[in-house]
Protein backbone atom coordinates (compact mmCIF):
# COMPACT_ATOMS: atom_id res chain seq x y z
CA UNK A 1 0.00 0.00 0.00
CA UNK A 2 1.16 3.50 -0.70
CA UNK A 3 1.03 6.02 2.02
CA UNK A 4 1.99 10.25 1.96
CA UNK A 5 5.21 10.59 3.36
CA UNK A 6 5.87 14.12 5.14
CA UNK A 7 8.50 15.34 6.19
CA UNK A 8 8.76 17.49 9.74
CA UNK A 9 9.28 17.64 13.44
CA UNK A 10 7.46 15.94 16.46
CA UNK A 11 7.09 18.52 19.43
CA UNK A 12 5.64 19.29 22.46
CA UNK A 13 4.63 23.15 22.88
CA UNK A 14 2.68 23.93 26.37
CA UNK A 15 -0.11 22.86 27.56
CA UNK A 16 0.23 19.81 25.01
CA UNK A 17 -0.74 15.85 26.55
CA UNK A 18 0.95 13.34 24.42
CA UNK A 19 -0.65 9.85 24.94
CA UNK A 20 0.79 6.40 23.63
CA UNK A 21 -0.71 6.73 20.59
CA UNK A 22 -1.05 10.84 19.80
CA UNK A 23 1.72 13.33 19.51
CA UNK A 24 1.94 16.76 18.01
CA UNK A 25 3.86 17.06 14.57
CA UNK A 26 4.62 20.19 12.18
CA UNK A 27 5.92 19.68 8.70
CA UNK A 28 8.85 21.21 7.37
CA UNK A 29 6.91 22.83 4.60
CA UNK A 30 3.12 23.28 6.26
CA UNK A 31 1.17 23.22 3.22
CA UNK A 32 1.88 19.62 2.97
CA UNK A 33 -1.26 19.13 5.58
CA UNK A 34 -3.55 19.73 2.72
CA UNK A 35 -1.72 16.96 0.56
CA UNK A 36 -3.44 14.47 3.06
CA UNK A 37 -6.75 12.83 1.82
CA UNK A 38 -9.77 11.76 3.98
CA UNK A 39 -12.86 12.82 4.65
CA UNK A 40 -11.85 15.78 6.96
CA UNK A 41 -9.13 18.31 6.00
CA UNK A 42 -6.38 18.37 7.88
CA UNK A 43 -6.70 21.96 10.19
CA UNK A 44 -3.20 22.89 11.96
CA UNK A 45 -2.96 25.60 14.81
CA UNK A 46 -1.08 29.00 13.80
CA UNK A 47 2.42 27.15 14.13
CA UNK A 48 1.67 24.43 11.83
CA UNK A 49 0.90 21.28 14.27
CA UNK A 50 -1.75 18.96 14.24
CA UNK A 51 -2.18 16.10 16.86
CA UNK A 52 -0.87 12.49 15.18
CA UNK A 53 -2.98 9.87 15.62
CA UNK A 54 -0.63 6.65 15.44
CA UNK A 55 -2.75 3.99 13.17
CA UNK A 56 -3.27 0.44 14.41
CA UNK A 57 -2.83 1.02 17.92
CA UNK A 58 -4.68 1.92 20.96
CA UNK A 59 -2.89 2.80 23.76
CA UNK A 60 -3.95 3.11 27.92
CA UNK A 61 -6.04 6.71 27.94
CA UNK A 62 -4.44 9.06 30.40
CA UNK A 63 -7.26 11.14 29.65
CA UNK A 64 -10.86 10.75 28.05
CA UNK A 65 -13.51 12.83 28.28
CA UNK A 66 -14.42 16.53 28.95
CA UNK A 67 -14.06 18.61 31.75
CA UNK A 68 -15.17 17.16 35.20
CA UNK A 69 -16.05 14.05 33.36
CA UNK A 70 -11.99 13.41 32.18
CA UNK A 71 -10.92 9.93 33.56
CA UNK A 72 -7.79 7.49 32.67
CA UNK A 73 -6.61 4.17 32.81
CA UNK A 74 -4.38 2.71 35.56
CA UNK A 75 -2.20 5.78 35.01
CA UNK A 76 1.22 3.73 35.46
CA UNK A 77 1.04 2.43 32.24
CA UNK A 78 -0.72 4.47 31.07
CA UNK A 79 2.26 7.01 31.22
CA UNK A 80 4.43 4.03 30.42
CA UNK A 81 3.40 3.72 27.04
CA UNK A 82 3.15 8.07 26.32
CA UNK A 83 6.97 8.02 27.67
CA UNK A 84 8.18 5.66 25.40
CA UNK A 85 6.82 6.77 22.08
CA UNK A 86 8.04 10.03 22.88
CA UNK A 87 12.31 8.71 23.83
CA UNK A 88 11.45 6.29 21.15
CA UNK A 89 10.94 9.30 18.96
CA UNK A 90 13.92 11.23 20.30
CA UNK A 91 12.82 13.21 22.94
CA UNK A 92 16.03 12.87 25.81
CA UNK A 93 14.02 14.10 28.95
CA UNK A 94 10.02 13.64 29.67
CA UNK A 95 8.50 15.43 32.63
CA UNK A 96 4.95 15.16 32.76
CA UNK A 97 3.13 17.24 35.43
CA UNK A 98 -0.17 16.96 37.38
CA UNK A 99 -2.40 17.65 34.85
CA UNK A 100 -1.22 15.52 32.18
CA UNK A 101 0.61 18.18 30.24
CA UNK A 102 4.41 17.64 29.83
CA UNK A 103 7.61 19.19 29.46
CA UNK A 104 10.27 17.59 27.28
CA UNK A 105 13.93 18.02 26.28
CA UNK A 106 14.34 19.19 23.46
CA UNK A 107 11.37 20.80 22.58
CA UNK A 108 11.46 19.32 18.84
CA UNK A 109 12.54 16.25 17.61
CA UNK A 110 13.20 15.68 13.35
CA UNK A 111 10.97 13.18 12.02
CA UNK A 112 8.17 11.72 9.04
CA UNK A 113 4.72 10.58 9.02
CA UNK A 114 3.00 7.99 6.60
CA UNK A 115 -0.88 8.38 6.65
CA UNK A 116 -3.11 7.24 4.19
CA UNK A 117 -5.20 9.61 5.32
CA UNK A 118 -7.54 11.98 8.42
CA UNK A 119 -10.20 10.49 10.14
CA UNK A 120 -13.63 11.21 10.89
CA UNK A 121 -12.39 13.83 13.76
CA UNK A 122 -10.08 15.88 11.22
CA UNK A 123 -6.99 13.81 13.00
CA UNK A 124 -4.06 12.65 10.86
CA UNK A 125 -3.68 8.99 11.11
CA UNK A 126 -0.27 7.67 10.77
CA UNK A 127 2.88 5.82 11.26
CA UNK A 128 5.32 7.66 12.61
CA UNK A 129 9.18 7.24 12.12
CA UNK A 130 12.26 9.08 13.56
CA UNK A 131 15.46 10.65 11.68
CA UNK A 132 15.58 10.85 8.40
CA UNK A 133 12.75 10.03 6.07
CA UNK A 134 12.93 7.21 3.08
CA UNK A 135 11.70 8.90 0.82
CA UNK A 136 11.05 13.06 -0.32
CA UNK A 137 8.64 14.14 1.74
CA UNK A 138 5.07 15.29 -0.02
CA UNK A 139 4.94 11.76 -2.15
CA UNK A 140 3.35 8.33 -1.71
CA UNK A 141 5.98 5.63 -0.70
CA UNK A 142 4.88 2.08 -0.41
CA UNK A 143 4.97 0.52 2.94
CA UNK A 144 7.09 -2.48 3.38
CA UNK A 145 6.76 -4.98 6.12
CA UNK A 146 10.69 -3.47 7.38
CA UNK A 147 9.19 0.15 6.91
CA UNK A 148 6.48 -0.69 9.04
CA UNK A 149 8.72 -2.57 12.07
CA UNK A 150 10.63 0.81 12.10
CA UNK A 151 7.51 3.16 13.28
CA UNK A 152 6.71 3.93 16.95
CA UNK A 153 3.39 2.14 16.16
CA UNK A 154 4.79 -1.57 15.72
CA UNK A 155 7.64 -0.74 18.75
CA UNK A 156 4.68 0.11 20.84
CA UNK A 157 2.82 -2.97 20.12
CA UNK A 158 6.35 -4.79 20.48
CA UNK A 159 6.80 -4.05 23.86
CA UNK A 160 3.22 -4.76 24.82
CA UNK A 161 2.41 -1.09 25.12
CA UNK A 162 -0.54 -1.12 23.26
CA UNK A 163 -3.34 -3.03 21.99
CA UNK A 164 -3.61 -3.89 18.29
CA UNK A 165 -6.57 -1.88 16.86
CA UNK A 166 -7.65 -2.43 13.56
CA UNK A 167 -9.67 -0.10 10.78
CA UNK A 168 -10.68 -1.30 7.48
CA UNK A 169 -8.29 1.06 5.56
CA UNK A 170 -5.22 -0.74 6.88
CA UNK A 171 -4.57 -3.66 4.38
CA UNK A 172 -4.11 -7.15 5.72
CA UNK A 173 -0.59 -7.30 5.32
CA UNK A 174 0.34 -4.63 7.62
CA UNK A 175 -2.30 -5.86 10.11
CA UNK A 176 -0.81 -9.25 10.20
CA UNK A 177 2.97 -7.42 10.94
CA UNK A 178 0.95 -5.51 13.66
CA UNK A 179 -0.97 -8.37 14.53
CA UNK A 180 2.57 -10.95 14.65
CA UNK A 181 4.25 -7.90 17.03
CA UNK A 182 1.39 -8.08 19.34
CA UNK A 183 1.13 -11.94 19.83
CA UNK A 184 4.88 -11.94 20.45
CA UNK A 185 4.60 -9.27 23.46
CA UNK A 186 1.81 -11.68 24.80
CA UNK A 187 3.98 -14.43 24.34
CA UNK A 188 6.75 -12.73 26.15
CA UNK A 189 4.19 -11.15 28.93
CA UNK A 190 5.42 -7.74 28.06
CA UNK A 191 3.86 -4.76 29.10
CA UNK A 192 -0.53 -5.31 29.18
CA UNK A 193 0.54 -8.84 29.30
CA UNK A 194 2.57 -9.37 32.02
CA UNK A 195 0.73 -12.13 34.13
CA UNK A 196 -2.54 -11.03 35.45
CA UNK A 197 -2.70 -7.11 33.59
CA UNK A 198 -5.10 -7.91 30.97
CA UNK A 199 -8.42 -8.61 31.81
CA UNK A 200 -10.25 -8.00 28.26
CA UNK A 201 -10.94 -11.50 27.75
CA UNK A 202 -10.82 -12.74 31.17
CA UNK A 203 -13.37 -10.47 32.74
CA UNK A 204 -13.28 -7.12 34.83
CA UNK A 205 -15.37 -6.91 37.75
CA UNK A 206 -16.99 -3.43 37.67
CA UNK A 207 -18.12 -1.85 41.10
CA UNK A 208 -18.12 1.59 39.83
CA UNK A 209 -15.81 3.88 38.32
CA UNK A 210 -13.04 3.24 40.26
CA UNK A 211 -12.83 -0.37 38.71
CA UNK A 212 -11.57 1.09 35.62
CA UNK A 213 -9.64 4.39 36.85
CA UNK A 214 -7.80 3.02 40.05
CA UNK A 215 -3.88 2.12 39.84
CA UNK A 216 -5.23 -1.23 40.86
CA UNK A 217 -7.98 -1.32 38.18
CA UNK A 218 -9.03 -3.22 35.43
CA UNK A 219 -6.37 -2.96 32.59
CA UNK A 220 -8.66 -3.88 28.78
CA UNK A 221 -8.82 -2.13 25.60
CA UNK A 222 -9.10 1.09 25.41
CA UNK A 223 -12.16 1.07 22.90
CA UNK A 224 -13.87 -1.06 25.81
CA UNK A 225 -12.48 1.40 28.48
CA UNK A 226 -14.13 4.06 26.47
CA UNK A 227 -17.85 2.56 26.17
CA UNK A 228 -17.72 1.30 29.67
CA UNK A 229 -17.03 4.61 31.13
CA UNK A 230 -19.08 6.46 28.74
CA UNK A 231 -22.11 4.40 30.46
CA UNK A 232 -21.16 4.27 33.71
CA UNK A 233 -21.62 7.93 33.54
CA UNK A 234 -25.39 7.70 32.54
CA UNK A 235 -26.17 6.72 36.47
CA UNK A 236 -22.90 6.89 38.63
CA UNK A 237 -25.27 5.76 41.36
CA UNK A 238 -26.04 2.62 39.93
CA UNK A 239 -22.43 0.48 39.17
CA UNK A 240 -24.67 -2.60 37.27
CA UNK A 241 -23.86 -3.47 34.03
CA UNK A 242 -26.99 -5.24 33.04
CA UNK A 243 -27.94 -3.04 30.58
CA UNK A 244 -24.31 -2.92 29.24
CA UNK A 245 -25.04 -4.47 25.65
CA UNK A 246 -27.81 -2.71 25.07
CA UNK A 247 -26.06 0.06 25.67
CA UNK A 248 -23.31 -0.97 23.32
CA UNK A 249 -26.02 -1.60 20.45
CA UNK A 250 -27.23 1.54 20.85
CA UNK A 251 -23.76 2.48 20.15
CA UNK A 252 -23.54 0.56 17.17
CA UNK A 253 -20.13 0.01 16.48
CA UNK A 254 -19.29 -1.70 13.17
CA UNK A 255 -16.68 -4.45 12.43
CA UNK A 256 -15.93 -7.64 11.03
CA UNK A 257 -13.85 -9.92 12.72
CA UNK A 258 -10.75 -11.89 10.37
CA UNK A 259 -12.00 -15.19 10.37
CA UNK A 260 -15.29 -14.35 8.70
CA UNK A 261 -14.61 -10.80 6.82
CA UNK A 262 -17.26 -10.94 4.82
CA UNK A 263 -19.76 -10.27 7.49
CA UNK A 264 -20.33 -6.80 8.53
CA UNK A 265 -21.54 -6.73 12.48
CA UNK A 266 -22.84 -4.31 14.32
CA UNK A 267 -22.90 -3.73 17.67
CA UNK A 268 -19.71 -4.82 19.83
CA UNK A 269 -22.56 -6.70 22.52
CA UNK A 270 -21.93 -9.59 19.66
CA UNK A 271 -18.58 -9.79 21.22
CA UNK A 272 -18.79 -8.43 24.44
CA UNK A 273 -20.21 -10.78 27.44
CA UNK A 274 -21.57 -9.80 30.95
CA UNK A 275 -21.79 -11.83 33.37
CA UNK A 276 -23.41 -11.31 37.45
CA UNK A 277 -24.32 -7.90 36.59
CA UNK A 278 -21.19 -6.20 37.03
CA UNK A 279 -18.39 -8.69 35.03
CA UNK A 280 -17.53 -7.54 31.27
CA UNK A 281 -15.24 -9.55 28.82
CA UNK A 282 -14.51 -9.59 25.57
CA UNK A 283 -14.55 -12.85 23.70
CA UNK A 284 -12.08 -11.89 20.69
CA UNK A 285 -8.46 -11.13 20.84
CA UNK A 286 -8.25 -7.55 19.70
CA UNK A 287 -6.24 -8.34 16.77
CA UNK A 288 -9.17 -10.67 15.30
CA UNK A 289 -11.32 -7.59 15.04
CA UNK A 290 -11.07 -4.75 12.02
CA UNK A 291 -13.07 -1.88 12.91
CA UNK A 292 -15.12 0.17 10.12
CA UNK A 293 -14.15 4.13 9.68
CA UNK A 294 -16.96 5.90 10.42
Amino acid sequence: MSMLLIRGSFTVPAKSKPDGDTVPFVPDDVAEWKLVPGCRPILPEADGRAAIRLEGIDALETHYGQGASVQHQPIKLAHEAADELLKWLGFTSVERHDDETVTTTPSRVPGYILTRGSDAFGRCVAFVGRHTPPAYSGYEIGVSDDLLRRTGNYHLLSLGLAYPTFYEGLPGYLRDVLGAAALAARAAKSGVWADGVDVTTKGAKITGMSSLTAEDGAVILPKLFRRLKDYLELNPADPSVSCFPAFLGGAADEFRLQSDPSKLITGLQHIVEVTNGHTVRMTRQPEEIVFKEK
